[in-house]
């Protein structure tokens, strides 16, 4: 259920993530850690990724890939004041094997 002001999915708990949703954090990980490791990451980035995976694994426009970005959006933490993208792949990481942010 997403939250009724910003429309931002509520959390999943790690054992409720679909394999689907742990193997795109790893290919968001993957993009976060090739590109730019080192500079800031920031929320629009954090927004952005989920639909770029989404769509390139279910086509533009499609249910599934608007289930799969909202499920990935909900396994997503907030970035973190002067968080690097690398420090943040590693996390999405962590979130992937389960272990909770």
């Amino acid at each position: 259920m997403a939250d009724h002001f910003t429309g931002t999915p509520s959390p999943v708990p790690p054992a409720q993530m679909t394999e689907e949703t742990r193997s795109l954090l790893v290919q968001v990980a993957d993009t976060l850690e090739r590109v730019a490791p080192d500079e800031v990451m920031n929320e629009g980035i954090r927004l952005a990724r989920p639909l770029v995976v989404a769509e390139r694994l279910h086509g533009k426009d499609t249910w599934a890939a608007y289930v799969a970005e909202q499920d990935l959006l909900a396994a997503m933490p907030s970035v973190r004041d002067g968080q690097t993208r690398g420090e943040y792949a590693a996390l999405l990481r962590l979130i992937a094997e389960g272990v909770t942010a």
